[in-house]
């Protein structure tokens, strides 16, 4: 999956998995983004897969909520 898809993945896994607004988890993914969290995906996209789409979430729910 490409950079931009890993990022829609991961903010559909925050809604769906923490009953989190659309908005709300799209911010989360964007202050996250701006922290440089998902720099290394940019850098090398295969790092972007499902499975650490779920990882990322999680991390991200954690420290961004």
């Amino acid at each position: 999956m490409t950079y931009e898809e890993h990022l829609d993945e991961v903010t559909t896994l925050i809604t769906e998995k923490y009953a989190i607004a659309d908005q709300t988890a799209i911010e989360m993914v964007m202050r996250a983004q701006a922290d440089d969290f998902f720099s290394g995906h940019d850098d090398d996209p295969s790092i972007c897969t499902l499975d650490r789409a779920h990882h990322d979430a999680r991390t991200v729910f954690k420290k961004y909520k």
